[in-house]
């Protein structure tokens, strides 16, 4: 009985060590002019912070084995979210810088973004060249998560009672006319946009 205990307890431990097990990664961080970047906050489920870049832009970081995403942020520059790919150890990451974009619709800004985004595994590639990065390819997946998101447009139909007045209206006669419709079942009150 005492020799199975003992086995119970030599296995229960190698099986908690099994599934905790972290997992190293280290790399390097470069911003879209091929400048390194100190003190890059790198954390995990958006909120847990595990470790910063040095001075040089390198970093070391330990993360749980199950963890598949990090995220890599720094005041100016656009949050990097990268997913591994198979046994990633080695990340090499090249941040976008931020900017404002006064007077432009978000729908723009996100076309200028996707154009900045597509460009980044070249210059991954040129970092490589350049001695910067050790691998000429990322070996990680990394999604652009644009600021413009569509919305479903909400169509007015019977409109007829309120385009015949309209151009007449005053604002208490138009809450006036826009209430009879709705009291006629002319028009639903979740089809009026103000």
């Amino acid at each position: 009985m005492r020799k199975l205990l003992i086995l119970f307890i030599v296995f229960s431990f190698s099986i908690c060590r099994l599934y905790s097990q972290d997992r190293t990664v280290k790399g390097r961080v470069i911003d879209d002019n091929l400048e390194t970047l100190p003190y890059v906050s790198i954390m995990i489920n958006d909120t847990v912070e595990v470790g910063r870049t040095d001075l040089k832009g390198f970093f070391q970081i330990n993360i749980p084995g199950s963890e598949e995403k990090i995220v890599f942020m720094f005041l100016g520059l656009e949050p990097a979210i990268i997913e591994f790919v198979d046994k990633c150890d080695e990340v090499e990451v090249v941040m976008m810088l931020s900017g404002t974009h006064d007077f432009i619709t978000l729908k723009k800004v996100d076309k200028l973004r996707m154009k900045r985004y597509r460009k980044l595994p070249e210059l991954h590639k040129e970092a490589f060249e350049k001695g910067i990065f050790k691998t000429d390819k990322a070996c990680y997946s990394r999604d652009f998560i644009p600021y413009y998101k569509k919305k479903n447009k909400i169509k007015v139909k019977n409109t007829e009672p309120l385009t015949r007045c309209i151009s007449h209206a005053t604002a208490d006669g138009l809450v006036r006319l826009m209430h009879d419709a709705v009291g006629r079942n002319k028009l639903k009150l979740t089809q009026v946009v103000w």
